[in-house]
C-alpha cells in the first residue's frame, strides 16, 4: 500500500505541471510524452526492484538501477476532430483495409469525423485550414539541408588540377625563396596561389548560386495546381495548400496529391509503379479498392477523393524526404573541356618529368656549362650549395612547365559564360532549370512548340454549331427544337468532367472548371442555351461512364431518367469518330432522319472545313436504349443521332 501511495504521489507531482486544457502545440506534446515516460519508468523500476529484493526491499538503499528504453505512442484526440487521429488514417490507406474503413463508417463516416462533406468539401476559411494544419500537418515534405558555401569550396579543393597547382605553388614558393630570397622569391609561387584562390572563389560562388537558383526553380516546378471542392465550389489551389478533409477532383494525367479515399469515380485507374514498381494499372473503385496513394498517377477515368493524410504522414512523403537532387550536373561542353584539361595536365606532367630527368642527367654528367664556359658540376669539386641551387632551378623549370600546361581557366571561363547567359535569360522571365540549356539553345536552328497554351492563352470558345447538316447561327438558337435542346443539355451536363458553379446569394456570373474544351462547351451551353446543370443532375442517375482518353478520342455516359425510367446513352468526342457511330441525325424541328452515304460525305466535308479553319471539332450523339439492350451497358453502339459543334 505504501508503494502504491508513493507511486501515485510521484505521478501526480508530474502531471500537475500540465495545464488543465491540453494545448496541441509541439511543446505541450513533449511535456505529455515526458510525463508518461517518467511515470512508466518509475513504475517499472520500483516494481522490478521490489520483486527482486522481496520483503527486504528498502527504497533508500537503492543507489543505482539500470533502466530500459521505453517507446510509447502518445495519441491525442484533437477536440475538434474527435474519434479519429492521424496515425489511424495513415495506417488505413497504407494497409488498404476495407474492414477498417467499414469500422469507421465508410467514406461518409471518415468525412464526418474530419468535419468534411463528400459533396461540398471543407469550408476552407483561414481558421479551418489552420486547425487542420495543427491537427494533421501540411502537405509539404522535409528536404535534406542544402549544401553550404563551404561545401562547394571544399569540393573545389578536391579537384585534381587544383591539388596539382597547389603543390606546384608550394614548390615554386619554396624554391623561389631559396634561390632569390624572400623579397623577390615569392613572386611565382604567390602568383599561383592568387590564381588558385580566384579559381576556387569564382567556381564556388557560381556553383553555390546555381544550387540556390535550382532550389527556387524546383519549388516552382513542384507547386502543382489541383482542383479542390470547398464550400461546394470547385476551385484551383496549390498542392501545398491541400489539407486533410479536402475533396480533390482527379482526371487523366493528374498526380494524386495526397493519400485519400475515393468518394466517387468512373473507370478510374492509377499507375502505382512509382511506389510498388509494378507496371500494371490498378483499378480504383468504391467497393473493392477505394484507396489512393500520393505520388501515383491517374491513367484512365476520373473521380473525386477525400484526403486523409498529407505531407510527411504519407508514404510518398517519407520517400521524398530521403531523396536529394544533385544540381551540380555538368554540361556536355564542360565535361569535354574537363576531359581536355585533364589530358593536357597529364601530358604536361609527363613532359615536366622528362624535362626534369633530362636536365638532372645533363647536370650530373657535366654536360651543362655556366656563362664562362665552365662545367657546372665537377664532382667533388662542386660545393653542396651550388648543387642544391642547380637542382632547385631544374625542379622549378619542371614545375613551371606543369603550371603553364594546365589550362585551369578554360572550364572556369565556360562556367562564367553559361552563368551570365542564365542570368540574362532569367531577366527575360525565362526559367532556366539547367545551365546546359543555355549551351544547347545556342546551337538551335528550329524550335517546335505547342500552339495551345504556349503561343495562345489556352482559352477556347464555341464559334460554330451544326445540327445535323444545318449550320445554326448564334441568333438562331431559339429555333432549335425543345426536344433536341433537352438532349443536348443532357449530353453536355452529364458527359463531362467539368462543372458549373453559381453562388446562390449573388447574381455573379458562372464559374466553370475543367479542361479548356470542357469550359468552352459548358460556358456556351449555360449562357447561350440556358442549361441548368444542377437540375439535370437531379433528374438523372448516372449508370455507367466511359472516360475519355487519347486512344478512344471519345467519352460516353449511360443515364437513367428518374421520372419515367428511360435509359439514354450519350457520346461526345472527335467529330470523325462520333459520325461513324451514327445511322440517323436530327434536324432543327427535332425530326429523326436517316444518315445515308451522301449525308455522311457532307458531314465529313463540314468537319474537314472546320478543321481547315483551325477549329477543334467536337460531336455529340444520343440514343435511347430499348429494354432488350438495357442489360448490356458495355456496348451500346449504332443508331445514334449526331449534332456537331466547334
Amino acid at each position: 500500500m505504501m508503494f502504491q501511495a508513493n507511486l501515485h504521489y510521484l505521478c501526480m507531482n508530474i502531471t500537475l505541471d500540465l495545464p488543465s486544457e491540453v494545448d496541441f502545440s509541439s511543446k505541450k506534446r513533449w511535456h505529455l510524452a515526458f510525463a508518461t515516460i517518467y511515470c512508466s519508468r518509475a513504475f517499472k523500476i520500483k516494481t522490478s526492484t521490489k520483486a527482486l529484493h522481496g520483503a527486504a526491499y528498502n527504497p533508500r538503499k537503492v543507489l543505482r538501477v539500470s533502466t530500459d528504453t521505453i517507446a510509447i505512442d502518445v495519441v491525442q484526440d484533437h477536440p475538434f476532430f474527435s474519434g479519429i487521429d492521424q496515425s489511424s488514417l495513415a495506417k488505413l490507406v497504407k494497409d488498404k483495409s476495407i474492414d477498417e474503413l467499414a469500422n469507421l463508417g465508410g467514406v461518409q463516416g471518415v468525412a464526418a469525423s474530419l468535419k468534411s462533406d463528400t459533396t461540398d468539401g471543407v469550408s476552407g476559411d483561414q481558421e479551418d485550414v489552420a486547425r487542420r494544419h495543427e491537427a494533421f500537418g501540411s502537405n509539404t515534405y522535409r528536404k535534406p539541408p542544402s549544401k553550404s558555401f563551404f561545401i562547394f569550396v571544399w569540393e573545389s579543393f578536391k579537384d585534381p588540377t587544383i591539388i596539382i597547382l597547389l603543390l606546384c605553388a608550394a614548390l615554386s614558393l619554396g624554391f623561389g625563396i631559396k634561390e632569390h630570397g624572400l623579397k623577390e622569391g615569392w613572386y611565382d609561387g604567390g602568383s599561383i596561389y592568387v590564381a588558385v584562390f580566384l579559381v576556387i572563389a569564382v567556381s564556388s560562388i557560381s556553383n553555390f548560386r546555381q544550387n540556390r537558383q535550382f532550389d527556387k526553380l524546383s519549388k516552382v516546378s513542384k507547386n502543382i495546381p489541383v482542383e479542390a471542392v470547398r464550400k461546394g465550389r470547385r476551385q484551383q489551389i496549390s498542392i501545398f495548400e491541400i489539407v486533410v478533409g479536402d475533396v480533390i477532383c482527379l482526371k487523366i494525367g493528374d498526380q494524386v496529391p495526397a493519400d485519400g479515399i475515393l468518394v466517387e469515380g468512373h473507370s478510374l485507374q492509377v499507375d502505382e509503379s512509382s511506389m510498388t514498381g509494378e507496371s500494371d494499372h490498378v483499378a480504383i473503385n468504391i467497393s473493392q479498392n477505394p484507396f489512393l496513394i500520393s505520388g501515383t498517377k491517374v491513367v484512365d477515368g476520373y473521380g473525386m477523393m477525400l484526403v486523409t493524410s498529407v505531407g510527411m504522414n504519407t508514404t510518398w512523403g517519407e520517400m521524398m524526404s530521403q531523396i536529394s537532387s544533385d544540381s551540380n550536373e555538368q554540361t556536355p561542353l564542360q565535361e569535354r573541356l574537363n576531359k581536355l584539361t585533364t589530358s593536357i595536365g597529364k601530358v604536361g606532367l609527363l613532359v615536366a618529368f622528362l624535362v626534369l630527368v633530362v636536365l638532372l642527367v645533363r647536370y650530373f654528367t657535366g654536360t651543362t656549362k655556366d656563362e664562362n664556359g665552365n662545367k657546372e658540376f665537377n664532382g667533388s669539386k662542386t660545393s653542396s650549395d651550388d648543387v642544391i641551387n642547380a637542382v632547385v632551378g631544374i625542379v622549378a623549370a619542371a614545375v613551371t612547365i606543369v603550371v603553364v600546361a594546365i589550362p585551369e581557366g578554360l572550364p572556369l571561363a565556360v562556367t562564367l559564360t553559361l552563368a551570365y547567359s542564365m542570368k540574362r535569360m532569367m531577366a527575360d522571365q525565362a526559367k532556366v532549370r539547367k545551365l546546359s540549356a543555355c549551351e544547347t539553345m545556342g546551337s538551335t536552328t528550329t524550335i517546335c512548340t505547342d500552339k495551345t497554351g504556349t503561343l495562345t492563352l489556352n482559352k477556347m470558345t464555341v464559334t460554330k454549331f451544326f445540327l445535323g447538316k444545318q449550320h445554326v447561327k448564334a441568333e438562331s438558337h431559339t429555333s432549335i427544337s425543345a426536344k433536341v435542346l433537352e438532349l443536348f443539355h443532357q449530353g453536355v451536363g452529364l458527359n463531362t468532367t467539368g462543372s458549373v458553379f453559381k453562388s446562390t446569394d449573388s447574381c455573379s456570373s458562372f464559374e466553370f472548371s475543367g479542361s479548356p474544351t470542357e469550359k468552352a462547351i459548358l460556358s456556351w451551353a449555360a449562357t447561350e442555351l440556358n442549361m441548368d446543370m444542377d437540375q439535370i443532375k437531379r433528374n438523372f442517375n448516372i449508370l455507367q461512364v466511359e472516360a475519355f482518353n487519347s486512344e478512344k478520342k471519345k467519352s460516353g455516359v449511360l443515364i437513367k431518367n428518374i421520372t419515367d425510367g428511360t435509359i439514354h446513352a450519350h457520346w461526345k468526342g472527335a467529330a470523325e469518330m462520333i459520325s461513324r457511330m451514327c445511322s440517323h441525325y436530327y434536324d432543327l424541328e427535332g425530326n429523326v432522319k436517316p444518315l445515308d452515304q451522301s449525308d455522311k460525305e457532307e458531314c465529313d466535308r463540314i468537319i474537314e472545313g472546320m478543321a481547315a479553319s483551325s477549329l477543334r471539332c467536337i460531336a455529340f450523339a444520343h440514343k435511347q436504349v430499348i429494354k432488350a439492350e438495357q442489360e448490356d451497358h458495355e456496348h451500346i453502339h449504332g443508331n445514334f443521332h449526331p449534332y456537331f459543334i466547334c
